[in-house]
Order: C-alpha cells, then structure tokens, then sequence
C-alpha cells in the first residue's frame, strides 16, 4: 500500500513540474475545458435542440468524432502487434506510449457518447444486465467492447509502468496474457463499431459488408499518422528518444493502410454509381449535391485530395523518411480521414431520408465547441499520461521511499525504457 500511495504522489508531483511552454499548453486546453463545461450545460438545460441534428439527421458532429476516435483506439496495436509478436527492438521501446494514446481515445470516445445522449442520466440504460440497451443495441455492445479495451490497456500500461517504477521484474504470464488479449480485442472495437451503423438495411450507404475493413484500414492509417507526429513532439521536447527503426515501420504502416483505404472507396464509387440506382444518392449528394444542396461536397473532395497527395508522398521513401516534410504528410492523412470517416460517411448516410426527404445538416457553435472542448479535455489527459510514463521509463521517477530521483542520479539509464519481457 505504501508503494501505491508512493507512485500515485511520485507521478503526480512528476507531471505538475514543466517548464513556460508546458504550462501555456495545458492552460489553453484548461480554456477550451471550461468551454466545453458551458455548452454541455447548454445541452442539458435547453436540450439538443441547440445542436444541428434534427428528426431526419440524428447524428452529426459528435457520432462522427466517436466513429474516428475508435479507429484512433484501435489504431495503437500497431505498435504492441510489431513490438511483441515480430518482437521490434524500437517499438518495445515505446509500446507503453501507445498504450498511453489508447487509453485517452477510448476515454474521448466516452465523453462523445455522453454528449451525444442528451439525458445523461439514462447512462445506465448501456450497463449489462440491468441497461435496456446492453444487449438489445449495437451501441450497447459498442460501449461494453470499448470498456474492455480500456481496461486491457490500462492494465497493461500501468502494470508496466509499476514494475518500473518499483524495479521488480515484469511477470510474463500475466502480462503477455493480457498483451495477446489487447491485440484481438483492438481489432474487435472497431469492428463493432462499423456493426453499429451497418446493419442499418434503411441507410443503403451504410448497408454493406465492406464497412468493417473499411473502418480498420483506416484506423491503421490514422492512429499511427498520429501517433508518429507525438513520437517528433517527444523526440524534440523531451530527453527520451524515440528510434528512427520505429517511426520508420509506422510510416510504413501507414502507407499501406492509406492506400488500402483509398481502394476501397473507390471501388464503393465504382459500384455505386456505375449503375445508380436510388440507394446510391447518399453517395451522389457527397460527391456532386442532390437537388440543389451541396455543403458536403468540398468536405468530400477535400478529404479525396488530402488522402490521396499524402499517399502519392508516403510512397516516396526520401519523402517518407524525412522527419521535417514527415509531419505534414501525417496531418494531411490525418485530417483527410477524419473528413472520410466523419463528414464524409455519417452525415451522408442520412440523406435523403428512408421517405425521400432530403436535408442538409450544419454543426452549431454549440458542437463545434463541444468537440474542440473534448479534444482539448483528451491533449490534457495524453499529456500527463505520457509525461509520466516517459519518466518513469527514463528512471527520473523511481520508488525510493516516496521521494523522485533526481535526473543527474539515472544519468545514462536510458535502457530503463526498454521492454525486457524476458
């Protein structure tokens, strides 16, 4: 109990301690918190009507951050699966980090949920057994995966980070298990996920077989493009180096799941509107606008434009391998899949409508607030999450009797950050 308590106060005091650059982030993502605090109020004093969803377009901003944010989840398996089943020297190194970005997304994806209910206080109705949506909704079993994989990486990453801290010797057994266990159950969120709007036989945009693999190669070409641009911010702010063999491999990674993404739209074009038929129009009204309404359609060649120029530059190796132009390539696909999933996929599955009726749908002050305060709320969380995992894995955080070493005292203890499951 005493090392517990110990490494609670040693990783607390160890995250509070930065330097002017740190402070002004968290105090900016302190302000966007606070805005997000008021909306929420808004919500649920006034209700969703002060969102942009109406009875035809239900699910808009947030639903389409929850979508992505999975795939963000999901998308930290590729470093556990190269570290421990090809057993990748650079990424054992850092495999913690990604577990770290896990646990925030699947915490973001959960605050997404809640402000996408509009009556908080029927959350329980998703609790097995006793919730009347547990099992009978896909979104209940959605909520009951995602609370696994929270667990799983929070079990993994902190028992790690206690086997560190304390100086003993990782149990293999035990965390292997678990190590093994996380890497099926990534590839089963998503899944799910993809279950959740695509067994919906009224929305024909949806209503087809190849969203799940969709979902996944674009949460393998998303979530390490995000992970490589937090692995350059940890090499050029902090003293942990993160090697060039594993932003390489995740550069890779994301190359071919990108492209792998690119091809399956297409092919959905092709089939589509090769002959289209009425249950092609929510496909047409995103690319060229159904009756005169066009507010998707940038948002569609945008996303096409983004993805496609990021994959075209990924698969030149002078341009994947140089960390200045690296950066941009990442936000590009980043951003272009984030339309894709987002704007580009949910909205459109409500237009037109199963009666014919096409609407358009525009985000609120309200949404646009709220989601900013979100990923605001989940920066804050990954960076204490990774300034402490980072220091206890460069030996500046230790057990010795509640007090943190001193930097100058682990000089040289860099090999402390490596995953030594033998």
């Amino acid at each position: 109990m005493q090392q517990l308590t110990s490494f609670a106060t040693d990783y607390t005091r160890y995250v509070l301690k930065g330097g002017t650059k740190f402070y002004a982030w968290m105090g900016s993502l302190t302000v966007l918190i606070v805005g997000m605090m008021y909306v929420f109020y808004l919500q649920n004093t006034e209700g969703l009507i002060v969102t942009g969803m109406t009875s035809q377009i239900h699910d808009g901003l947030y639903f389409a951050n929850l979508v992505f944010l999975v795939g963000v989840a999901a998308g930290a398996v590729t470093i556990v699966f190269p570290a421990y089943v090809y057993h990748h020297e650079g990424m054992h190194k850092v495999t913690v980090l990604g577990e770290m970005l896990a646990i925030t997304a699947v915490i973001m994806v959960m605050m997404f949920v809640f402000a996408h209910m509009g009556r908080p206080d029927r959350l329980w109705h998703m609790i097995p057994p006793w919730g009347i949506y547990s099992f009978s909704s896909m979104l209940g079993w959605d909520v009951m995966v995602l609370n696994g994989y929270l667990f799983l990486n929070i079990a993994c990453g902190f028992y790690y980070l206690w086997v560190k801290y304390t100086g003993g010797k990782v149990n293999n057994k035990f965390f292997m298990s678990l190590v093994y266990i996380s890497i099926v159950w990534a590839l089963s969120i998503h899944t799910v996920t993809a279950f959740l709007i695509s067994t919906m036989p009224s929305r024909p945009m949806w209503f087809h077989s190849m969203m799940p693999i969709r979902f996944i190669t674009t949460a393998f070409a998303a979530g390490p493009a995000l992970i490589i641009l937090i692995f350059l911010i940890i090499r050029k702010n902090t003293k942990f180096w993160i090697e060039d063999s594993a932003i390489n491999l995740l550069s890779t990674i994301v190359t071919w799941c990108l492209g792998l993404a690119i091809f399956l739209t297409m092919s959905e074009i092709v089939v589509e509107l090769y002959a289209r038929t009425e249950h092609a129009n929510g496909l047409y009204y995103l690319m060229f606008g159904l009756h005169g309404l066009t507010s998707l359609v940038p948002w569609f060649w945008s996303s096409v434009i983004l993805m496609v120029t990021s994959f075209v530059l990924f698969l030149i190796p002078s341009v994947r391998t140089n960390y200045k132009l690296l950066p941009i390539l990442c936000v590009m696909a980043f951003t272009g899949i984030w339309i894709e999933k987002g704007m580009g996929l949910i909205v459109p599955g409500f237009i037109p409508s199963p009666i014919g009726e096409v609407t358009e749908y525009y985000p609120t002050f309200v949404e646009i607030l709220m989601t900013i305060g979100i990923w605001a709320f989940g920066f804050f969380i990954l960076t204490i999450l990774l300034k402490g995992a980072i220091g206890i894995l460069q030996g500046e955080v230790k057990y010795q009797g509640g007090a943190v070493a001193k930097s100058g005292d682990v000089a040289g203890s860099g090999n402390a950050a490596a995953y030594e499951t033998r």
